[in-house]
């Protein structure tokens, strides 16, 4: 089997709720997703997505993973797709870094070796554990009553996980405002339900100190990402006793060697694209595994094609080392394709079909943007 023709997509996904707002005074309103198609020389086809979450999120953006697979799309051409780890080594030596432009070439390869086999892309990353996966919803930070709304709202959709967004700068309401943020949310907090609190970086340590201390007696969260650098966190984390999850910083398999060798997290946010692709992905769930993290599995945004690369990873993670999933479906109108993965009893189950069962939608894709043969 070859690849005879990559076709690349653009999609816009507004964002459902209006404004998507993080700390630092980051808005976001619609999100710019990336989707291709590789066609082998068999006729069989494989789908990935790449949805970068903003251009001052992280170092990516959507013009530039376009850009990305402009270069890395010539090199991969003809070369056999189940191959992962060698498709791989191509495109890390045709271009340095950039692993939101590799993230979609390496899905659709996954998917086409999976559709090739008969099997599904999980049974092919090391076999499901037949659990259901539990979502977490993503709350944007706003007043603190609206956040306990929209907790109730979405804990009455299934989620189980919850991640609340914090980083209020001081002239904003600073510390306090995000303690009362986080009280509010919890206040009616359910049995077995699980709270991320996630600055996005957006802290320094001060704040971030200040804002624990702020909390009541015992509660019961998981920090994430609180300030933007190595030192920052180390420092947060020495200081505190609640646990430390990584997101923005933990981009490659060397970080997270690096969070495991000087312990400063017990936990990482595994974004598909953020680390380059399910075959990227894979090795840094064995590193998390080794080091006793736990983890998060998400993308940085998408739609349905995005999202069943995240849960296909996701039933590999052992039960009691997955906190949640994150379940991009709910945050745009838009729907990209059919993926048969509902919400029941509070988790998500992958269809047993091969690759990895989703059915894009043309109609809604239109015409490629680029293709390459």
């Amino acid at each position: 089997m070859q690849i005879a023709k990559i076709d690349v997509f653009q999609v816009s996904l507004p964002y459902s709720g209006g404004v998507y707002r993080l700390s630092g005074e980051r808005e976001y309103r619609s999100f710019d997703s990336t989707i291709v198609r590789i066609t082998s020389d068999t006729g069989l086809e494989g789908w990935g997505e790449s949805t970068p979450f903003g251009s001052n999120y992280i170092a990516t953006h959507a013009r530039g993973v376009r850009a990305g697979i402009e270069l890395l799309a010539p090199s991969i051409l003809g070369l056999d797709p189940r191959r992962t780890e060698r498709i791989n080594d191509v495109m890390d030596r045709a271009l340095a870094g950039h692993q939101s432009a590799k993230s979609p070439l390496d899905v659709a390869c996954w998917d086409l070796f999976g559709k090739s086999t008969g099997m599904p892309v999980y049974d092919l990353l090391g076999g499901s554990t037949q659990t259901r996966l539990p979502t977490i919803s993503s709350l944007f930070a706003g007043d603190p009553e609206d956040m306990r709304t929209r907790v109730a709202e979405h804990r009455a959709l299934g989620f189980r996980g919850h991640s609340i967004k914090v980083g209020a700068l001081d002239d904003e309401g600073g510390p306090s405002l995000d303690a009362a943020r986080v009280t509010a949310c919890l206040a009616d907090r359910q049995a077995g339900e699980f709270f991320l609190v996630d600055a996005n970086g957006g802290m320094t340590p001060e704040a971030a100190l200040r804002f624990l201390n702020l909390l009541p007696p015992n509660t019961d969260i998981v920090f994430e990402q609180p300030c933007a650098t190595w030192r920052e966190v180390a420092s947060v984390r020495s200081r505190c006793s609640v646990p430390i999850m990584l997101d923005e910083l933990a981009d490659s398999e060397s970080s997270v060697l690096l969070s495991v060798a000087n312990d400063i997290a017990d936990g990482i946010g595994l974004k598909i694209s953020k680390a380059g692709g399910l075959t990227k992905s894979r090795r840094t769930r064995d590193i998390c595994r080794a080091g006793g993290l736990t983890m998060s599995v998400q993308d940085s945004w998408g739609s349905q094609i995005a999202f069943a690369a995240i849960v296909h990873l996701a039933h590999t993670v052992p039960e009691r080392l997955l906190r949640c999933i994150l379940d991009p479906r709910t945050t745009t109108s838009v729907v990209t394709a059919a993926f048969d993965a509902p919400v029941v009893n509070g988790g998500v189950v992958a269809p047993a079909e091969p690759g990895l069962g989703v059915h894009p939608d043309l109609a809604v894709l239109g015409e490629p943007v680029a293709s390459y043969e």
